[in-house]
């Protein structure tokens, strides 16, 4: 295992660095890939080589390019496709979102079927690419389910797209391919950054809100995620295989009561009011990613992650750690202000 190296894309990624950590842990050797080696947000990973006494190497690699990537699948037995683009909100066009995703995707394919060396490769899907578009909303969707292109905004479209181009791809490859798709993704972020799966804890965490709308999510930590993506990866029988990895639904209210319930004695003010569909239809005018979220409204995120727990051994830990640890995370790196001591 010491001498097995895993490459991991989009290395200074929210996931990214969690499943890097994972691999190194676990004794695995880690190349990871970044847009610029000159970056700041690439400490962290050092940190953790040098903590866990492992091999880390990163290099230069962009989904949006051919260049790197030869070099950075070059004497790797696994790749791990954790980078994919998710804006914070979205572009005017869809394609610039599911254009780069599917070009993305089958560019690090290509690198590892070249390779010679690689076996497998883990992608990073989603949920999103399952539970949307379908009739019946209240049916528990599986792995068997795709998202309805026809039916779904840009978001879920890019990843049923890049994910559908994954499989087509290996058809007429003898590269292993296996996905994971996780639900709502929270825990503790490495370091300060933001990224749009926790923004739904910054937002209440930091009363950013007015109400609660009434969304739907799948909730999963992101460390388990990490853990998802090693079993994917050394379990024989996983390869060909899709993974949905996600916890039980919660409304966005059930995660406003945990944040209220643990941070209101600490001084945050959580908002837990439910949110009136016309104040939230107002607000959408103007905002599109509050748009893209009225069609969601009162939909639950029912998925069933029993195959990845019979198949992988795959556990999730309660959704209320992964909410808490995620808003003591935000608080520590200061992207939601504490508030001021209140004085008896």
């Amino acid at each position: 295992m010491v001498d097995t190296k895993v490459l991991v894309t989009g290395a200074t990624g929210y996931i990214a660095g969690h499943c890097i950590e994972e691999l190194l842990e676990h004794g695995y050797a880690v190349r990871g890939t970044v847009r610029d080696l000159g970056t700041a947000k690439v400490a962290h990973l050092r940190a953790l080589a040098q903590r866990t006494g492992r091999s880390l190497e990163l290099v230069e690699a962009r989904l949006d390019a051919d260049a790197g990537w030869a070099e950075a699948v070059d004497g790797c037995a696994y790749v791990w496709h954790v980078a994919s683009p998710n804006p914070p909100a979205l572009p005017k066009d869809e394609d610039e979102l599911i254009r780069p995703a599917v070009e993305g995707t089958l560019r690090v394919l290509r690198a590892a079927a070249a390779s010679g060396t690689v076996r497998r490769v883990v992608l990073t899907s989603s949920i999103d690419a399952i539970r949307h578009g379908h009739s019946q909303a209240d049916q528990v969707r599986t792995e068997a389910d795709w998202s309805d292109v026809d039916r779904c905004g840009p978001y879920p479209r890019s990843k049923v797209y890049a994910e559908r181009a994954a499989w087509e791809f290996v058809r007429e490859q003898s590269l292993e391919l296996v996905t994971i798709n996780p639900g709502l993704v929270l825990g503790p972020l490495p370091y300060p950054q933001r990224t749009t799966s926790v923004e739904v804890i910054r937002l209440l965490l930091a009363r950013k809100l007015p109400a609660v709308p009434r969304l739907g999510f799948a909730v999963v930590d992101v460390r388990d995620i990490a853990a998802a993506h090693r079993l994917a990866m050394e379990i024989p029988r996983a390869a060909g295989n899709r993974y949905i990895c996600a916890g039980q639904h919660l409304w966005m209210g059930d995660i406003a009561a945990v944040l209220a319930a643990e941070f209101g004695p600490r001084g945050h003010r959580i908002p837990t009011r439910p949110m009136p569909y016309p104040l939230m239809w107002t607000i959408a005018r103007f905002d599109r990613t509050v748009r893209l979220a009225l069609g969601l409204v009162g939909v639950p995120a029912l998925v069933s992650a029993s195959r990845a727990e019979q198949e992988l051994g795959w556990t999730a830990r309660p959704a209320r750690d992964s909410i808490v640890d995620t808003a003591d995370s935000l608080l520590r790196h200061g992207l939601v202000a504490t508030p001021p001591l209140r004085h008896r």
